[in-house]
């Protein structure tokens, strides 16, 4: 049976939650429940089964905290002998407005912590889901920001772009890396007020 992994970066704990820095997490906990599946406290991180079409999905939220992931993603990779190119890492990002989104089949870490640590320990092979946070924040105070929580405007803001995430998790499963980017990745790049042509 082929095996995927799906990664949602995060920091475990109720100081974290809901936090622009766990949108990862989010993504899963939502797609988690859309499929009726729990997290079970495994070894560096919760783990969640499920099956797509006869397609095994692990989904992972480490509990290595943020900096650490690598440690989680290397750790599962291997424990369920998955091929990289069946990995899906889902991560915040601040250089994407609020509610967009970027899907992509490999690439630098863009400065994010999670995403360098899972480099550093499986090089940059591997496809991941970038979710815009925004970045209205003042100089030097980036940290504050994606360690703050959501508000409520935000949330509902964001929610059709989880939403729709769990449809790309689901797509880059039984579709492939470059189906989904060609069939989402359009919609990622929503300009306020803007038509999309």
């Amino acid at each position: 049976m082929d095996k995927y992994l799906i990664v949602g970066l995060g920091n475990v704990g109720s100081e974290y939650d809901m936090t622009r820095h766990n949108t990862g997490f989010m993504v899963l906990d939502a797609f988690a429940k859309a499929s009726n599946i729990v997290f079970d406290d495994k070894r560096y991180g919760f783990v969640a089964e499920t099956s797509l079409k006869g397609r095994k999905v692990l989904l992972l939220k480490p509990s290595t905290y943020m900096n650490l992931s690598g440690n989680a993603v290397r750790y599962w990779l291997n424990k369920e002998n998955i091929d990289q190119e069946r990995l899906l890492v889902i991560s915040d990002d601040v250089a994407l407005p609020l509610g967009d989104f970027r899907l992509k089949a490999s690439g630098s870490n863009g400065g994010h912590n999670g995403l360098g640590h899972i480099q550093q320990l499986i090089g940059q092979n591997y496809a991941r889901l970038r979710m815009g946070i925004g970045n209205d924040y003042a100089q030097g105070q980036q940290i504050d920001w994606v360690l703050g929580r959501f508000s409520d405007d935000e949330l509902n803001e964001l929610q059709p772009s989880i939403d729709t995430a769990v449809e790309i998790v689901k797509s880059f499963v039984l579709a492939g890396i470059d189906v989904t980017m060609n069939q989402y990745n359009k919609l990622g790049k929503r300009s306020k007020g803007a038509k999309q042509i």
